[in-house]
């Protein structure tokens, strides 16, 4: 793989803690070759997925070249007080001072990916927003991130963000919820858009649909689960998905979600699910 390629699945590593590195390392030799993580203490250990990465290499599972590797500007107020910057600092500063730690912390003098968190207010796209941003678009243009995005927005924050900026982000990545059509109204603006929309917590928000009969149905006939089924489902409408299960047989199934058969008609169905 080399940097410019995105795997169909990634590997989340948030609160893991002092598991982070064994399963980084697990998820490596499992296959994934897509990792997320972010700069932020409060719910990752990212110098931990920096080991687990560094044991893949040294062992030879994978080289740097092979992976797509995602990190996070977390604001001030989601991190603890275990900061990677200067909070005294202007938010430009921020940005270039926690992609600098990301960067030791993961042995690497790039990311594939660097996303901000999430916006400074729930209720639009805010002036500070538009200095992290801007300073995110220096970092890529500096080359030590290949991509930027943005995580944790609305539809509203994502048409001010394209009002008030030439450069539209390359991913968006929410919580999917089958409630909300699966973010539909965000996914219909990343399709028209020409962004890629990661979807997280697949499975831990959508207990329900893990026991729906159509999944059920399907997860029978194809041999599988009705996790893998999930995460094909989100395959085939144009999600890059995430999944961060501990357990080996599980990143086993979750990579071999991409090779079931589902119909298009089974693919609008499992989308009308409202959970």
């Amino acid at each position: 793989m080399n940097p410019a390629q995105i795997p169909f699945l990634l590997y989340g590593t948030a609160w893991k803690e002092a598991q982070t590195a064994a399963l980084t390392e697990l998820a490596l030799r499992a296959g994934f070759r897509g990792i997320d993580t972010a700069n932020q203490r409060r719910h990752y250990h990212e110098a931990g997925v920096g080991q687990g990465l560094a044991t893949a290499y040294r062992d030879g599972v994978a080289t740097r070249a092979d992976l797509f590797l995602q990190t996070k500007f977390t604001d001030v107020a989601a991190q603890d007080e275990r900061l990677p910057y200067d909070p005294r600092a202007d938010l430009a500063a921020q940005v270039s001072q926690s992609l600098s730690s990301s960067l030791e912390h993961l042995g690497t003098d790039y990311v594939d990916s660097l996303l901000l968190h999430g916006p400074q207010s729930h209720r639009g796209w805010t002036g500070a927003d538009d200095r992290i941003w801007g300073a995110m678009i220096r970092e890529r243009d500096a080359g030590r991130t290949r991509r930027i995005g943005v995580s944790n927005v609305t539809l509203r924050h994502l048409q001010q963000l394209l009002e008030r900026s030439a450069q539209r982000p390359a991913f968006v990545q929410n919580r999917c919820f089958a409630r909300t059509g699966w973010d539909r109204d965000v996914r219909a603006f990343c399709r028209a858009h020409d962004i890629v929309y990661q979807g997280f917590s697949l499975l831990t928000a959508n207990p329900d649909v893990l026991r729906e009969p159509l999944v059920l149905r399907i997860a029978a006939r194809e041999g599988a689960t009705p996790a893998q089924v999930v995460f094909r489902f989100a395959i085939g409408v144009g999600m890059l998905p995430l999944t961060g299960t501990g357990d080996p047989q599980h990143m086993q199934q979750d990579l071999q979600a991409a090779a079931l058969s589902l119909t298009d008609d089974e693919l609008r169905a499992i989308e009308r699910i409202r959970g």
